[in-house]
């Protein structure tokens, strides 16, 4: 009994072939919890697809991958001087953004983040005279821009990026690798229509791995239903059931990711209504599950156990039965399965 990632294996594959062949020369990102199918499942992937190689969010990941990938292992993570040395082999390539984090890579191969529009980090306009001189120490794989997702003030992500291209032709900067992210394939193709010599490289996860929202679905099976009558007290901290039904013991608790939620940008009046309305729900303990059963989603008779969550299903539903499986919307990069099994 487990909460478990099915995969529809052929269309999940078609969908990646698809994104490969809108963005030639793609580098895969595998990060974090390998966007909820693991590193192992997803350097199997990329080998499959014949490419060499892969961008990691870490050195830590980059250890683990190396001897899982074969091919070239990008770490996403600027290098600082003071973080842990990690034995890492030389085909691993580390970014750096900023001038001292350049100097600290004597000897490696580097690709140098600019600042975009995110104002994460990267170097800036006024760094770039200072680039020359530590550049003669490290193997330069290319320069990186990492872009918005959202465009709220109506600029234009391709410009963005010509206008780092120019200052960094101005600065006599090589301009034969940009590694790029979100960038949709259009706007990709006007920047070699423009920079012909330069080589783009799009460093893509979620559009390549979650892409095809049909292709994967979550689904946590019941491990016990007892009936309940209304006011019965039940779970850790004695709570009266809201009415007859049932308490439902699925697979899926806090340590596969399920209660978590990141925070939203909300846009909107009635996003920020739906908002209002749930903290206003969880005040009085009613809080919404990612459980799906009898075509609704089901509400938490108590906050989420570390390995189950237990649902209050009313009377006027069906009666779910031991070893029934219901769906969960889950996010994919915060959820950990017991379980991934292809179809």
């Amino acid at each position: 009994m487990a909460l478990t990632l099915y995969v529809e294996t052929d269309r999940w594959r078609a969908h990646q072939r698809s994104v490969v062949g809108d963005f030639p020369g793609l580098i895969p990102v595998c990060k974090g919890n390998g966007y909820g199918f693991g590193h192992d499942r997803l350097s199997e992937e990329v080998s499959l697809m014949e490419i060499d190689i892969m961008a990691v969010g870490t050195t830590y990941e980059a250890a683990a991958m190396k001897d899982r990938f074969s091919g070239d292992l990008l770490v996403l993570t600027p290098y600082r001087r003071s973080e842990e040395p990690v034995p890492l082999p030389d085909r691993v390539i580390r970014s750096a953004s900023s001038v001292d984090g350049v100097y600290g890579l004597v000897g490696s191969r580097v690709v140098v983040e600019v600042m975009s529009s995110m104002k994460r980090h990267g170097v800036t306009p006024r760094d770039l005279g200072k680039l020359h001189a530590a550049l003669d120490d490290v193997r330069l794989e290319g320069f990186a821009i990492h872009l918005p997702l959202d465009r709220t003030d109506g600029t234009d992500a391709v410009e963005e990026v010509i206008g780092w291209m120019d200052r960094l032709r101005a600065a006599r900067l090589p301009l034969d690798t940009m590694f790029v992210s979100h960038l949709t394939s259009t706007e990709l193709a006007r920047l070699r229509q423009q920079f012909p010599q330069t080589r783009f490289r799009a460093r893509i996860g979620t559009r390549l791995w979650l892409g095809d929202h049909g292709a994967t679905e979550y689904r946590g099976a019941v491990l016990d239903v007892t009936p309940v009558a209304k006011g019965d007290r039940f779970g850790y901290r004695q709570q009266k059931a809201a009415g007859d039904g049932w308490l439902a013991v699925v697979a899926g608790g806090t340590s596969h990711g399920v209660g978590l939620e990141a925070p939203k940008a909300l846009h909107g009046m009635t996003s920020r209504a739906k908002g209002m309305a749930r903290a206003g729900l969880a005040t009085v303990n009613r809080n919404l599950s990612p459980f799906v059963w009898d075509g609704k989603q089901r509400w938490f008779a108590e906050p989420p156990h570390m390995q189950v969550s237990i649902l209050f299903v009313p009377a006027e539903a069906k009666e779910p039965k031991v070893g029934d499986e219901l769906k969960a919307i889950l996010r994919h990069t915060t959820t950990q399965v017991d379980r991934l099994m292809d179809r």
